[in-house]
């Protein structure tokens, strides 16, 4: 069975959450256009298309950071997908942290729960 993926919603791009592959821990959120799916099928690398530098991009192709696509899932409407991956380096987020998701809401402000695995400025230089 052959998957069509449905970019049509979103202006050409689909919604690709991020899971840690053992701990299933959601990592980050990021979007993809045709072209980046099919090199995260060729490559096995999870690769993204930038909004805002209006380009693809291979996570962790700075950093080191990457992540390897262990599976994929397909929502039912075929218009997002969900990247089980194996995280290399620890670290998801650009800030350092293991997960984009690294604040929580707690009475009407915002708590830090997790400490950086590595410094943005040392590794983005």
């Amino acid at each position: 069975m052959t998957i069509e993926l449905d970019f049509s919603k979103f202006n050409g791009l689909l919604p690709a959450i991020v899971q840690d592959h053992q701990s299933a821990e959601v990592l980050m959120l990021a979007f993809m256009n045709a072209e980046a799916w099919a090199a995260t099928l060729k490559t096995g690398k999870a690769t993204f298309y930038s909004r805002s530098r209006k380009k693809l991009w291979v996570k962790g192709e700075t950093s080191g950071h990457v992540q390897l696509v262990k599976e994929i899932r397909i929502d039912c409407d075929n218009d997002t997908v969900l990247l089980k991956v194996e995280q290399v380096g620890g670290a998801a987020c650009h800030t350092g942290h293991r997960s984009c998701f690294y604040r929580q809401l707690e009475n009407e402000s915002i708590k830090t729960v997790d400490q950086p695995v590595f410094d943005p400025k040392e590794v983005y230089k």
